[in-house]
């Protein structure tokens, strides 16, 4: 969008701003459609895409905005292929209008947020009209509370600014049902997500390159220099030689970010768990067999940590796929990783241990 304006064109923002049953994108989505007719983005494709692309040069035309309903039905995928047997609603409007909230222009915001500055979260009301859901409303949420624009009502202004806050913290686009007339959507600007590996061992390796790929911001921290070699990680890989207890200690890392223990030793995994526990982060996972992650869960309660802090830890790690070799299990916790990030519910297998005590915080331990 900021390439666009600077090269004086004119574009329309296509968004799924709301998706029910299998859909081939999720809500959040976009597509940008210049005056020239370039695409940049994705609607999922096929005649779906391609009728929004006519409908985003029409509405460059006359100014207008536009919200379309597609079902995704056997008859559709005739010719397309997109029999996934879910509806999009796909919102269409003039790109000079789409960041224009409260006669503020956010789009340096929302560039400031997603290259490493203050996240912020936009908020469309969506209003039932029959079976259509007609935009009628926008609202900006900054991290601290802040907000501009309005949804025309005071007490939608303040769920709105709620839920925002909450998808600012889970970092993912969703749709809010506000009540049988209204539905929310939240868009969260942040910037890629942080991943800190503590442990350059053959697992933090396969677990580096493949969040790399995905687009994580990944670091690996390890004491050991032949394990912490810029050459051996490659490029797009941050990785530090240094005390990994004592360097987690002093970061501030954000509520967004995810890490992942992996060291070379029961009192290596232990010393770094007891770094990260003072920190709510998005995913914090601990490698391990379940007598492994019993007994470092048992040390940090006897060093008086609350118990609470320990009952989101995902330990052991990863999803049950039966790996064994390092790349196999560095899959297993990069899915989980993907999991948490959509909001899905990992599933570990029976060897995960579900973080219960009783009163007298004696470790009873069961399957999740």
């Amino acid at each position: 969008m900021a390439e666009l304006e600077r090269e004086g064109r004119r574009f329309a923002v296509c968004t799924v701003v709301r998706t029910t049953g299998s859909t081939p994108q999720v809500v959040g989505a976009k597509l940008l459609v210049d005056d020239l007719g370039r695409l940049t983005g994705t609607l999922g494709g096929g005649c779906v895409e391609g009728d929004a692309f006519e409908e985003a040069k029409r509405v460059l035309k006359t100014g207008d905005t536009s919200l379309r309903e597609y079902e995704l039905t056997e008859d559709l995928a005739w010719d397309t292929g997109l029999v996934c047997g879910g509806t999009m609603w796909i919102s269409i409007e003039p790109g000079e209008r789409a960041l224009l909230l409260g006669g503020r222009d956010l789009l340096g915001d929302v560039l400031a947020a997603s290259s490493g500055g203050k996240p912020v979260a936009l908020a469309t009301l969506l209003r039932r009209e029959g079976k259509d859901f007609q935009p009628s409303g926008k609202l900006f949420v900054e991290t601290d509370g802040g907000t501009g624009g309005s949804l025309g009502d005071g007490t939608l202004d303040a769920r709105a600014t709620e839920a925002a806050l909450d998808a600012l913290r889970q970092a993912t686009p969703r749709t809010v049902a506000l009540d049988s007339a209204h539905e929310l959507l939240i868009e969260p600007i942040v910037t890629k997500p942080r991943l800190v590996i503590a442990g350059g061992g053959h697992v933090g390796l396969a677990i580096a390159k493949m969040a790399s790929q995905l687009e994580y911001d990944v670091t690996v921290i390890d004491d050991r220099p032949e394990f912490s070699s810029r050459e051996r990680f490659g490029p797009g890989i941050d990785v530090v030689v240094d005390d990994i207890p004592g360097w987690l200690a002093a970061q501030r890392l954000p509520v967004t970010a995810y890490a992942v223990i992996v060291t070379r030793g029961h009192r290596h995994d232990l010393d770094a768990l007891r770094a990260l526990t003072a920190s709510p982060l998005r995913y914090l996972g601990l490698i391990g067999s379940k007598a492994k992650v019993k007994r470092i869960f048992d040390a940090l309660l006897e060093e008086g940590l609350p118990a609470e802090r320990l009952a989101n830890i995902h330990a052991p790690i990863g999803l049950d796929i039966g790996a064994i070799t390092p790349q196999e299990i560095g899959v297993s916790i990069v899915a989980e990783l993907i999991a948490v990030k959509h909001g899905k519910t990992a599933k570990a297998g029976a060897e995960a241990v579900s973080m219960r005590w009783d009163g007298a915080l004696r470790y009873t331990g069961s399957a999740r």
